[in-house]
């Protein structure tokens, strides 16, 4: 079964890309800002005393134990029997809405939460349904596993049924699973145990994170508007900010490194039980993507890290008259960075103008995210930091979190979130077995929304020293995308590694690693300083979703070629990016990428993408003396 809690974080923003969350921040910004929208979430269950929630958890209940008391055991004699396709399908059909049914419930669980993580009531909430579904899906367990005990001739028999060949998509796709599947009971120990063991720990962490408090000047703050003080025109605050961060993170870090060491073997077990030998091999079959082309990504990053990272950050210390930045110097603004704010209706206008003019089929399925309240968007105290769109399921529909403050980076955010959830409308049509789509293209939309967006900015902005700090502002948020997705990614490879081969790893070894790729990663125009080795610590998909980064750089040098191609294609462009994106996880990238001239196995993919990250360096370069950037 789909682990439903997880499926929220294939759309979340790209980690380390500075976004926004601040205790307060929405009164003072109220004024400013417009009338900011709550979603409404009846479109899933009712509120407050959500007694249609518990009466669907009770019918998920029983349809699962009819489920199994009809089909457990019998798979391999339907599939010998005449006749065996039309009941194939209707046993998948039945799963498929069973699966439908859950997901409601565990993402009604999951967004009434993330608007209040502090409300014990809420918390409860989600516990207690994470621990009912994991009962339930217990009972389905069987279901895949049994599919995947078919031969191939007896499947592709059945096959011929078009009811069941409606399904071809999934069952291949399952059946990529069958070399690292278990004996059943031991498939339900690894169901049943997981909500005490890697979904206890992933609480554990996120409550934790929820609950620290940094001084800054005095005032206690949450981690999301301390972080968002590392954006600071004043240096001085951003300082303070970064030794606030790492003064908590040291104090925590006892904490934090056993979290680590115990999520790290954990998977270790696990793939250690299922066969899998590379630590990253269970996410790139997640993530249906070869490993080759994951390893042709990272060396094609680490390749141009001398003319992407290490130059552009060569260029910022002159912007701000320094011989190096400082860590808490990197997202810092341009010293002619305008102050300007976006109010709703403004960032509202901006998004829905730039994703009309590409498809106005594009825009309207974007407006009615708007007009239907389906976006949250005030930063309140509590609520989950950052942004994410979760596609919910089928029968429903996308909701979209955001943490929203005004700022430029606010107005991306938007768009790409945007851009997740009309590829989660899109691809409702598959069914909600078919409509998740993998890791490596999930961000595909995202990303290609934003670069409308930053593109329709850019068009607005006359002057040319905010052209020049909108362009490098955004060049940053592509460095924070790729070069530091990758860094993570490396990182994860050496913890997960050395904890195989020699054990416990201490908090001060896991520093080092930081810090070792950081280094490598930034260049010597960045000082690491004290406390940075901390850092690690906060990073959540590290924790909840191990290798789970290297897809936002996939994505981002997917949506860079492919918005080449868009550049200087021809009328039909728009309806090949809209077929790709409802396909869901119906194709394989190569499939998807294919109409556009694409390949991702080709080394020339990602230096064309990469390309597009160096053009727009050349571009800040040339332009650098004209603004009087120089100090």
């Amino acid at each position: 079964m789909r682990d439903w809690f997880d499926a929220f974080a294939a759309h979340t923003a790209p980690f380390d890309r500075p976004t926004h969350s601040a205790d307060g921040a929405q009164q003072e910004a109220s004024t400013t800002l417009g009338d900011l929208p709550r979603w409404d979430l009846s479109a899933l269950y009712s509120a407050p005393d959500q007694q249609d929630l518990w009466n669907d958890v009770a019918r998920a209940e029983t349809e699962a134990t009819d489920f199994a008391r009809d089909y457990q055991g019998s798979i391999e004699a339907i599939a010998a029997a005449t006749g065996a396709g039309t009941r194939l399908a209707e046993a998948v059909r039945r799963y498929e809405a069973l699966n439908d049914l859950i997901g409601r419930i565990a993402a009604y669980a999951h967004l009434n939460y993330v608007t209040d993580t502090a409300d014990p009531a809420r918390a409860k909430l989600l516990g207690d349904i994470q621990d009912k579904l994991t009962a339930i899906t217990s009972k389905l367990v069987f279901f895949t596993l049994e599919l995947n005990q078919l031969d191939d001739a007896t499947l592709e028999r059945a096959l011929g049924d078009p009811a069941l060949a409606h399904y071809r998509p999934w069952l291949e796709d399952i059946r990529k699973d069958k070399p690292y599947q278990l004996a059943q009971e031991l498939e339900l120990l690894f169901h049943d145990k997981s909500v005490t063991s890697r979904s206890a720990w992933s609480r554990l962490f996120n409550e934790t994170i929820s609950a620290l408090r940094f001084e800054v000047d005095s005032e206690q703050l949450s981690l999301e508007p301390t972080l968002t003080l590392l954006t600071n025109p004043d240096e001085s605050k951003r300082r303070k900010a970064a030794h606030a961060l790492a003064k908590v993170f040291r104090e925590n870090n006892r904490l934090f490194t056993l979290v680590m060491n115990t999520l790290v073997k954990d998977k270790e077990i696990s793939d250690r039980w299922r066969g899998f030998e590379d630590v990253a091999a269970s996410r790139h079959l997640s993530n249906r993507v070869e490993p080759e082309v994951v390893d042709a990504l990272v060396e094609a990053v680490r390749s141009r890290y001398a003319n992407l990272s290490h130059r552009y950050y060569r260029m910022k210390a002159r912007w701000l008259g320094k011989d190096r930045l400082d860590y808490w110097d990197r997202n810092a603004p341009l010293p002619h960075t305008p102050d300007r704010v976006y109010n709703w209706d403004e960032a509202r206008d901006i998004v829905l103008g730039a994703y009309n003019g590409f498809s106005p089929e594009f825009g309207g399925i974007a407006e009615q995210f708007f007009d239907k309240n389906w976006i949250d968007a005030p930063a309140t105290p509590s609520k989950a930091p950052g942004a994410f769109s979760h596609p919910t399921v089928p029968s429903a529909h996308p909701y979209i979190l955001l943490n929203y403050l005004g700022k430029p980076r606010d107005v991306m955010t938007l768009a790409h979130e945007l851009g997740h959830g009309v590829h989660q409308w899109l691809a409702n049509d598959q069914g909600a077995l078919m409509a998740r789509t993998p890791l490596t293209l999930a961000e595909t939309a995202s990303v290609f929304g934003e670069m409308l967006t930053f593109r329709a900015l850019l068009e607005r902005t006359p002057s040319p020293e905010e052209r020049h700090a909108l362009l490098a502002q955004k060049v940053e948020d592509m460095l924070n995308t790729v070069v530091r997705q990758i860094a993570f990614y490396i990182f994860e490879r050496r913890v997960h590694t050395e904890r195989r081969e020699h054990g416990e790893l201490t908090a001060e070894r896991i520093g080092e690693i930081w810090m070792e790729v950081q280094g490598e990663s930034l260049g010597d125009a960045v000082h690491l300083g004290e406390g940075y080795e901390t850092y690690w610590s906060y990073v959540p998909h590290f924790i909840g979703m191990p290798f789970y980064v290297y897809a936002y750089a996939f994505g981002d040098c997917l949506v860079n070629s492919l918005y080449a191609v868009y550049e200087n294609a021809d009328a039909g462009f728009q309806q090949r990016y809209m077929d790709m994106l409802r396909a869901g996880g119906t194709k394989h990238h190569s499939e998807l990428l294919a109409p556009f001239g694409l390949d991702a196995r080709k080394p020339d993919f990602w230096e064309m993408g990469l390309g597009v990250i160096e053009g727009m360096i050349d571009e800040i370069e040339r332009t650098e003396a004209s603004v009087g950037t120089r100090a």
